[in-house]
């Protein structure tokens, strides 16, 4: 017996930039709710976000990446920042899951 794979081989399934923005929140365990309070968007926007209905701006993606611990160029790009070699030389991953100081999203 011999198993065919499904759909062409070699496919790597294409993810659009909603599909990264409700995958982060829901990775962090958020709802959509709870992500607007923390990031001060309308649940509504969130919404259209992941929906596609509107495209998103750059700075409701950062701070989506902000409250959700998800790197940014991932959000917008889809790019494995892990292992993308930082500004030293290093990998990005090396910073033991410290992020650098600057805009956190609100806390209440």
């Amino acid at each position: 017996m011999t198993m065919q794979p499904l759909g062409q081989p070699g496919m790597i399934p294409r993810w659009t930039v909603a599909d990264r923005l409700r995958k982060a929140r829901e990775a962090a365990g958020l709802d959509q709710q709870t992500l607007a309070a923390l990031t001060g968007m309308s649940r509504t926007t969130i919404s259209n976000y992941e929906a596609e209905r509107v495209k998103p701006r750059r700075a409701g993606v950062v701070v989506w990446a902000m409250a959700t611990g998800v790197p940014f160029a991932w959000l917008m790009t889809g790019a494995d920042t892990q292992n993308a070699p930082g500004p030293d030389g290093g990998t990005e991953g090396d910073s033991d899951g410290v992020r650098s100081k600057g805009l956190e999203p609100p806390t209440f």
